[in-house]
């Protein structure tokens, strides 16, 4: 890989490790802290969560025609999703092995948390249940790709892309055929720093 790619994708991790240390200060701000997958919250902050708390039938009168109309298409699309989640948790789980590809954790990338938050009511914590799954199942399958990709088709693309996945860093020159031919098979097992992370 081009040393200055390799540079470039190395300050995007560090980057990244630095937003993640900048989220946990907010965790004292705030007054919570994260034990396992519970979020726990001082007692006299959660108390003023409660008083901020918008009942459901406040919630829906001020909540626009527009809003209430086209919510159930926003939920029909729940039913594509689970059909994806099954689909795509399938696929790995028999092609990544036969692969020798590195599984994806799935709980890694969906995180569903804010429905413990008490200032929500019942509608905003079902929102948000929706939300965190379905925006998480979209980070999860686009790593599942993305390692399949890496598996099959290592090639980058002559044209920009609106964004790289986490794999793309690793893919081998657009019309560098010897490249191509000479380290296609290297590339395809190139996963030692996921085997890095996830000792992490």
């Amino acid at each position: 890989m081009d040393t200055r790619i390799a540079a470039l994708l190395e300050a995007m991790k560090k980057l990244e490790k630095e937003l993640l240390q900048e989220i946990e200060k907010k965790e004292a701000e705030f007054y919570y802290t994260v034990i396992g997958k519970k979020v726990r919250f001082e007692r006299e902050i959660r108390k003023q969560h409660r008083r901020l708390v918008q009942t459901v039938f406040r919630y829906l009168s001020e909540a626009s025609l527009f809003n209430l109309l086209t919510a159930p298409l926003i939920w029909f699309m729940l039913i594509p999703a689970l059909f994806l989640d099954l689909s795509v948790t399938s696929f790995q789980a028999v092609c990544f092995r036969v692969y020798n590809i590195p599984r994806v954790k799935r709980q890694r990338y969906i995180v569903i948390d804010r429905q413990a938050l008490a200032y929500l009511n019942g509608i905003e914590k079902l929102n948000c249940v929706y939300c965190g799954y379905f925006n998480g199942l979209i980070a999860y399958v686009q790593e599942v790709a993305a390692r399949t990709e890496q598996y099959w088709c290592p090639i980058k693309h002559a044209r920009r892309l609106a964004a790289m996945h986490s794999r793309y860093g690793k893919f081998l020159e657009y019309g560098d055929a010897e490249g191509y031919r000479k380290h296609l098979a290297e590339v395809r097992q190139a996963f030692t720093d996921l085997e890095k992370e996830e000792a992490v």
